[in-house]
């Protein structure tokens, strides 16, 4: 009996050491949560600022996920909107907590508007940035926002500081032509770049891991390796041309430009389109063929739904969010050979 009371105390013991070996790291989106659960195993417990459902543009984190905060060793951000105003109050709640920027030296695409997109918003603005373009574009932004873009660009929470509360929880409304695209993770080749950042600062915090994640990272990158092939040859016998899909916001611009397709966002910087530009992509998805618009769970689409309508065809689903990163790609990439193959057929 006293043997088997020794074991159960020992067993305790090497679960409490467990236990205490795992570290608290929290990121912005679900997708980034499975990246970091394939890096760190069970040497981290995750925390996910954005939820399923909600909108990473304009999420606002509650009090019960700032306590969580309180006990991270590391944060991992990732460029979403909501990160330029709260950043610097997760830094404030936990000083201790490493913010690790897992998008820096990431050559990030531009967000632009479609040809038809800028011309009516009731908005003169919004005409004079495309009319004198990227430059003048940016002179146009208020003081604040430019701090927060050289914040994001740069990786300096001091710039940062300078995007107040109101207009993060507008951001998704608020883009200007030229802001970098921060769905950066909806490509494989950049998915093994934010798993590096992921793996090193993992390390630095729990030196004790750092072969555990150093291996984790590498069965990481052979999968992203692995998934990129895949989805690949899912478009491979595509018959030459230009590969359009419509989708209503404008998420999949890496995906797009890794597999060979054009992304048509019925979305324009933020805004839904006016009626001229809601008729000019009506008149386009027609001369394309397309006859699926893309829609995401996490945002109201009833645009898309009319454009849909319009063309006699029909929405469907694509999540850039998906908490099951690998399926949810491998999901947007037959729907969206679907819908392609639908649209050459029409033609």
């Amino acid at each position: 009996m006293q043997r088997v009371i020794i074991l159960i105390l020992g067993f305790i013991l090497m679960s409490a050491v467990s236990a205490q070996a795992k570290i608290l790291a929290a990121v912005s989106i679900a997708p980034q949560a499975y990246f970091l659960k394939q890096i760190a195993g069970d040497r981290a417990e995750v925390v996910v600022m954005v939820p399923p459902g909600a909108d990473a543009h304009t999420y606002e984190p509650k009090p019960r996920q700032l306590a969580d905060l309180g006990r991270a060793a590391v944060y991992f951000a990732i460029g979403m909107d909501f990160e330029k105003a709260w950043l610097p109050r997760f830094a404030a709640a936990n000083p201790t907590m490493a913010i690790v920027h897992t998008d820096a030296g990431i050559d990030k695409l531009p967000m632009t508007a479609h040809d038809h997109a800028v011309e009516e918003h009731g908005n003169d603005k919004a005409k004079a940035e495309k009319g004198h373009g990227h430059g003048k574009a940016e002179s146009e932004k208020d003081h604040d926002h430019d701090a927060a873009k050289t914040g994001e660009k740069h990786g300096h929470e001091k710039a940062e500081a300078g995007h107040d509360h109101g207009q993060a929880a507008a951001g998704h409304g608020h883009h200007h032509d030229g802001e970098p695209d921060p769905h950066v993770w909806l490509s494989p080749k950049l998915a093994k770049v934010l798993g590096a950042s992921m793996r090193d600062a993992l390390a630095k915090a729990d030196p004790e891991g750092a072969a555990a994640y150093a291996a984790g990272y590498a069965r990481f990158a052979a999968a992203c390796d692995a998934l990129d092939a895949d989805i690949g040859k899912s478009f491979a016998d595509l018959p030459p041309g230009g590969h359009k899909f419509m989708v209503f916001h404008p998420s999949w611009g890496y995906f797009a430009r890794d597999y060979g397709l054009t992304q048509v966002p019925v979305e324009q910087l933020g805004r839904e389109p006016g009626p001229k530009a809601l008729a000019a992509l009506l008149k386009e998805a027609k001369a394309d063929g397309v006859k699926v618009v893309f829609v995401q769970p996490q945002l109201s689409a009833s645009q898309a739904e009319t454009i849909a309508k319009g063309i006699g065809g029909t929405t469907a689903a694509i999540d850039p969010m998906a908490e099951d990163w690998p399926a949810g790609l491998r999901g947007a990439a037959k729907a969206l050979r679907q819908g392609l193959v639908g649209q050459t057929e029409a033609k």
